[in-house]
């Protein structure tokens, strides 16, 4: 079941505290064990921390009659210090409208390694914008991984929006321009760019990805990580975000995974709102991301 490890982790806190007198020394005992239940879910080590002291130091002292009323408590506690993790998600649909209704395009450029599912999260932007009355233009400016520009192209055929593409090896930054004058020309409203990959994060690709933005200045720069990578994909998110700056993070692959800790660990550590998760294979298996249904479901307060 999806999230099954870090609900097992904060479940596992709950016990083991909450027919404890709560004093900070004794609270203290548990601590290495709850952190290690929660990096077991991959959420990474310093987020686990944080959040085992900041709950432990929250319930020291506290005068509870033991047994009574305490689950409630340390539950209260968890969700007030994991809610404090997550930074709201922007509105994108009406900032594309706004910014339409001056007659310019909307520039998303997305970032991620090879693997991640980054063009087929482009595609499903892509298909939900078209559902909302907004037609995107896709732009290929991965000119480095052989077969990436037809891979972009066949989803854009299959929802039949357009792509602009350019030579393999050629300027990726002057693939993102045409696109962006394309769109202007025609009043397109949103320019989606995808970017090229490499098989971990190097200092190529971030030179390659400061370019594409310096030409491009887009308007939301979205990090596009796989659920399944744990640590690997908090890395990544630390990486990207100081190099290129990250405005938002969409987390693929969710409906596979039995952790859970990933969602939470790049939010924590980026500081940056998670946009949407992929949940299939489909266009329509992208929900926005609600931030209380993830909470609520890590902490076993609905299924």
């Amino acid at each position: 079941m999806v999230f099954d490890l870090l609900r097992g982790a904060f479940s596992n806190l709950i016990e083991r505290v909450k027919y404890r007198t709560l004093s900070e020394r004794e609270l203290r005992a548990v601590i290495d064990n709850i952190v290690l239940d929660m990096v077991s879910a991959d959420v990474a080590l310093d987020v686990a921390e944080d959040i085992a002291s900041s709950v432990i130091k929250e319930l020291s002292n506290i005068k509870i009659e033991r047994g009574t009323g305490i689950e409630k408590v340390i539950v209260n506690a968890l969700k007030y210090k994991i809610l404090q993790l997550f930074e709201k998600p922007p509105d994108i649909l009406s900032s594309i409208r706004s910014k339409c209704s001056r007659r310019e395009p909307y520039v998303i450029v997305f970032f991620g390694i090879n693997g991640v599912g980054k063009t087929t999260t482009i595609a499903k932007i892509a298909y939900m914008l078209k559902n909302n009355g907004i037609t995107p233009i896709l732009a290929a400016a991965d000119t480095f991984r052989a077969g990436a520009q037809e891979q972009l192209e066949v989803h854009a055929h299959r929802i039949n929006i357009p792509v602009i593409k350019g030579k393999y090896g050629s300027d990726p930054a002057s693939v993102a321009h045409d696109a962006i004058e394309y769109a202007r020309a025609r009043n397109i409203c949103a320019v989606l760019i995808d970017t090229a990959g490499r098989m971990h994060v190097d200092y190529d690709l971030m030179g390659e990805m400061r370019k594409i933005v310096k030409v491009s200045k887009p308007d939301l720069k979205i990090l596009v990580v796989d659920a399944l990578t744990g640590n690997d994909a908090v890395e990544q998110a630390r990486k990207f975000n100081e190099e290129v700056g990250v405005d938002a993070v969409i987390v693929a692959k969710v409906d596979a995974d039995v952790k859970g800790g990933t969602i939470l660990s790049v939010a924590a550590v980026t500081g940056k709102p998670i946009l949407y998760i992929g949940l299939g294979q489909k266009y329509e298996d992208l929900e926005p991301f609600n931030i209380e249904k993830y909470v609520d479901t890590i902490l076993g307060l609905r299924s």
